[in-house]
């Protein structure tokens, strides 16, 4: 059992219902998110985190997302090395976080995160509620929590006007 720190969560500007009835609505819904991140590296500059229980389907819909944007080869988890980075086509880059290990705040700094998330690109996050002491203010939250069947119920939130952007 992981112990998270209490932290105000940041305001949410605006939110959104959806239902996914199976992993083909997740990748349509990852589909039209890539649509709406754009096409250059400058436009894809956006802070995403990833919330639900273990088996939710975060890394299945940041695979499919990451595909959506031109990823080709293998999409990993990265589960134990908490970061993966990819090339983007058309310029920029993605990275992919999974907090889920992550339990002292002084590895923000040691692992170069806090420039990673600094610098321009797509910063993807699993379970960021672990590091939600030093993580800047997401610009969509996304919380997956799965339904009957192969079924998930998606609450989107925008933190910021990028995320109201990408509702």
């Amino acid at each position: 059992m992981h112990h998270t720190p209490a932290v105000s969560p940041a305001p949410i500007l605006g939110s959104r219902l959806l239902h996914w009835a199976d992993e083909g609505d997740c990748a349509a819904f990852a589909a039209r998110l890539a649509a709406a991140l754009g096409s250059q590296g400058t436009q894809r500059n956006a802070c995403i985190e990833l919330y639900g229980p273990l088996g939710a389907g975060k890394t299945t819909f940041v695979r499919h997302l990451l595909r959506a944007l031109g990823v080709q080869g293998r999409v990993k988890s990265p589960t134990y090395t908490v970061m993966e980075s990819y090339a983007l086509p058309g310029g920029g880059a993605a990275s992919h976080f999974d907090f889920y290990r992550f339990t002292d705040p002084r590895e923000w700094a040691d692992a170069g995160f806090r420039e990673v998330y600094a610098a321009p690109g797509l910063k993807l996050a699993e379970w960021p509620e672990h590091a939600a002491a030093v993580l800047p203010v997401a610009d969509l939250r996304l919380h997956i929590e799965p339904v009957e069947g192969d079924g998930r119920a998606l609450r989107l939130e925008a933190g910021t006007a990028r995320g109201l952007s990408l509702l």
